[in-house]
């Protein structure tokens, strides 16, 4: 989703503010640009496409000492990703950058229109240049004029404004969209809305809550609230310094390196927290939290949907407690039934999904514990729960999440059985293997380069076709499901995943040689009645590529999997296939692996 930088202080402003940018890459964007006062003297570059557009065109521009400026990587909302509808957005001395939706821009900008206000953009974002000189040419003073502004603002939004009137200065506030803001030992200010573009130029920041706004100048933060306008002492917490996460260390794409590293980062996963013959969340979730509980619910998007689907297989098997997983986009209008005796649990890799943010908010009105799967630390997300269980992935470029979904299954699994030994739910054995299973995913999940090379050489062979079917069943049709997505998000071709047992009921019509069916068909979990579905589809002459430990005679590809005790070490020996599979198709289609088309890392609008 869309990306902020700021930056007050005396070094080379535009390479600041493009490192930055750079560094917000991965979040998805179409158009970029930044805006700098130096020197008594604005500067505004804007450009479509890819952040080396912006580049070129100010190569040669430069600052020379004292700067203000503000960058932007916009991700289209409202208008098509053009110039005009880039950030900065400019008034007649304003420039202002803006993440998340103002759902009254509509209102506001009849009104603004009626004043003499002239729109060159499509954007909601527009509206807040010419709101703030109208307030300004009102109240005389930039202070009060931002704040009459942020006051007649709806929705959610994350707003840094710089104004001629006062070029020293960057007005802030945030609600609902994040906002990082940080203090350099020379007194230099930077703001970014993740970590990335902060490391190695401050080492504290503040991480703004909801309803935080404030002005900073070199060397000081002045921070208020939106509902008191009390002043607020900064609240400083340290940053790493180290940007080695960035690198893609020899691997092509940042995807390639995350599939790859899944099996290391699985280890942080679970260190600490699977201990002796046990699950310990001691230092993280009480066991109170599961007190009075007798149902969960949980919400998510995309693949973290996916994850909680998996999840909720898994709580009713092992915790034997009964489970619901909901898309946190429709939850939010169905009008659902909270009970205080239901758990409810959130997913999200960044933190700031907005529709799942705003489902736990939902459930925290309505009396509900709440805990929340994430990969983010101070989130919004994390911020708003009264638990977490952090995935610790590391940060993850690739906009099609893998080691995101990988950590989040293991996570959630890691909760069915703590919540299982709380609840003495299974036999001492039947822990004691699944414990065991735990300790292995991270060996199934590293990559060969048998494997690999494999899916390569195969990948040639789905290029063309009408579609694809992932099927699956029982743990593996939410793995299908995830299959699927991966394939069409990154290689732009159709892809369905779906229960196996349900082809017949449907989707078998579809069948013929130019549909793939890409079969997953464990061993371990219900291998006679899949074997069966996708004999039904080889009857139709519908191409299959099975994935499996177990030779099929009808398959017209085969990927050979391990053979495993456990149903959930053949899941992930699985995931793994497909993302490689889906990745080497989409490389040999010529596209972007780390940054498809249209899609967004962090979703933080509707």
């Amino acid at each position: 989703m869309c990306g902020i930088v700021g930056y007050i202080g005396v070094k080379e402003a535009k390479s600041i503010i493009l490192e930055g940018l750079k560094e917000l890459e991965y979040r998805g964007y179409d158009s970029a640009g930044f805006a700098i006062f130096n020197n008594n003297q604005a500067t505004l570059f804007k450009a479509v496409g890819k952040l080396t557009n912006l580049v070129e065109k100010c190569k040669d521009f430069k600052t020379q000492g004292f700067s203000v400026a503000i960058g932007h990587t916009r991700w289209a909302t409202h208008g098509k990703p053009t110039e005009a509808n880039a950030h900065p957005h400019s008034g007649e001395a304003t420039f202002v950058v803006h993440n998340g939706i103002i759902e009254n821009y509509a209102l506001l900008k009849e009104e603004l229109i009626k004043k003499g206000f002239k729109f060159s953009s499509q954007t909601d974002t527009e509206v807040l240049v010419h709101l703030f000189e109208d307030e300004l040419s009102r109240l005389s003073d930039p202070s009060k004029a931002f704040r009459a502004m942020i006051g007649r603002l709806e929705g959610a939004f994350a707003i840094l404004l710089i104004t001629k009137s006062e070029p020293d200065r960057i007005y802030f506030v945030k609600h609902g969209s994040p906002m990082i803001v940080g203090l350099a030992e020379d007194g230099e200010v930077h703001f970014a809305s993740s970590d990335a573009p902060l490391i190695g130029y401050t080492r504290e920041v503040v991480y703004l809550e909801d309803g935080m706004y404030g002005v900073a100048t070199t060397n000081k933060l002045e921070l208020h609230t939106l509902e008191t306008d009390e002043v607020i002492t900064p609240q400083f917490k340290r940053l790493p310094e180290s940007k080695n996460f960035a690198q893609k260390e020899g691997f092509r794409y940042f995807m390639e390196k995350e599939i790859y590293e899944q099996h290391q980062v699985l280890i942080d996963t679970m260190m600490g927290r699977v201990v002796n013959q046990k699950i310990s969340f001691d230092d993280e979730v009480s066991p109170s939290l599961f007190e009075g509980i007798d149902e969960i619910k949980i919400c998510a998007c995309g693949t973290s949907y996916h994850a909680a689907l998996t999840a909720s297989y898994l709580f009713e098997r092992l915790a034997k407690i009964r489970t619901t997983s909901e898309i946190a986009s429709e939850f939010r209008y169905k009008e659902p039934l909270l009970r205080p005796s239901t758990l409810f649990i959130v997913i999200s890799q960044s933190g700031e999904t907005a529709d799942t943010l705003e489902a736990l908010k939902m459930a925290k009105r309505a009396g509900l514990k709440t805990l929340a799967i994430c990969n983010v630390d101070n989130s919004s997300i994390v911020r708003e729960a009264d638990a977490t269980l952090l995935t610790r992935a590391g940060i993850e470029k690739g906009v099609a999440s893998t080691k995101a979904f990988a950590t989040q299954v293991a996570v959630l699994w890691m909760t069915a059985l703590y919540l299982a030994q709380l609840r003495h739910s299974l036999p001492r054995e039947k822990l004691e293997t699944e414990i065991n299973a735990l300790r292995h995913i991270r060996e199934v999940t590293k990559v060969t380069p048998t494997l690999h090379e494999k899916l390569k050489r195969l990948s040639k062979r789905y290029l063309h076709g009408h579609g694809f079917f992932f099927i699956g069943r029982d743990l593996f049709y939410p793995l299908a499901l995830e299959g699927a997505l991966k394939l069409k998000e990154i290689s732009y071709l159709h892809a369905e995943g779906y229960p196996a047992g349900e082809m017949k009921h449907g989707p078998i019509a579809l069948a013929d040689s130019e549909l793939f069916t890409i079969a997953l068909m464990p061993k371990t979990l219900l291998y006679d009645k899949i074997k069966s579905n996708v004999e039904e589809l080889s009857a139709r002459d519908s191409t299959i590529l099975a994935i499996s430990p177990e030779p099929f005679e009808l398959a017209d590809d085969f990927i050979t999997t391990h053979p495993h005790e456990h149903p959930m070490l053949e899941f992930f020996e699985m995931m793994v296939v497909i993302q490689l599979l889906s990745m080497e198709i989409a490389i040999r289609m010529g596209n972007d692996v780390d940054m498809p088309r249209n899609l967004a890392k962090s979703v933080t609008v509707e």
